[in-house]
């Protein structure tokens, strides 16, 4: 009996997103928004991008910014938003599968939000990606979920959730070169399909690197 494929990661999101409709709000990610809003423009990396939101909120605010997704459907609708935004001489999309290629930096931002996937991602091998690709002054900021809903009391999938310091240390930066400026978990209410109001826990590191 033949056994049953599994999808690879580009194979699983591209499906995701081709098979339905827009999957996000197009709006910007609220923890960006707050730990962000502060910084002055510069060039920006958005990691695992989607549909382009945080990437337009951040041209908007005068970024040169370069959106980064595995999904040719994801980006297609990233650009589509840039243009009706009137950003799309401010960002600039790539398709990439993270783990295997990345984009050329410098950047004085790097933003990863929620980069997590039911199927196979090597995180910590991206998130060193990342590190390395900003420039120096520059800020790296991560926000990665912390744990399953408060409602959801039987998880669709195993999944492993990263730890404030279990992340710092995996990217072992060096505390000469680095500033870490926001380590925190944050509760947002959280209301599921049916309606169910709870409550989701999400990690946030923001950390700068030195001046060269």
């Amino acid at each position: 009996m033949t056994e049953p494929h599994s999808p690879t990661a580009a194979e699983f999101w591209e499906a995701r997103y081709r098979d339905g409709g827009r999957l996000w709000s197009g709006r910007p990610n609220s923890l960006l928004v707050r730990e962000a809003g502060h910084l002055a423009p510069g060039r920006a990396l958005d990691l695992g991008c989607g549909e382009g939101a945080d990437a337009v909120w951040l041209a908007s605010r005068g970024w040169r910014v370069t959106g980064v997704d595995i999904s040719h459907t994801a980006l297609e609708r990233a650009a589509l938003h840039a243009a009706e935004a009137g950003v799309r001489d401010r960002t600039a999309w790539e398709r990439h599968v993270l783990g295997e290629t990345f984009p050329e930096g410098p950047f004085d931002l790097v933003n990863a939000q929620f980069l997590q996937s039911p199927v196979e991602l090597d995180q910590q091998r991206i998130l060193r990606q990342a590190a390395d690709a900003v420039a120096a002054g520059g800020t790296l900021l991560l926000v990665m979920h912390a744990g399953w809903p408060s409602w959801q009391t039987e998880p669709p999938f195993e999944a492993e959730f990263p730890t404030l310091r279990g992340v710092l240390d995996e990217l072992a930066l060096p505390e000469a070169d680095w500033t870490v400026e926001t380590l925190e978990t944050v509760r947002s209410v959280h209301v599921s399909p049916e309606g169910v109001e709870g409550f989701r826990e999400d990690n946030v590191w923001r950390v700068r690197r030195g001046e060269a």
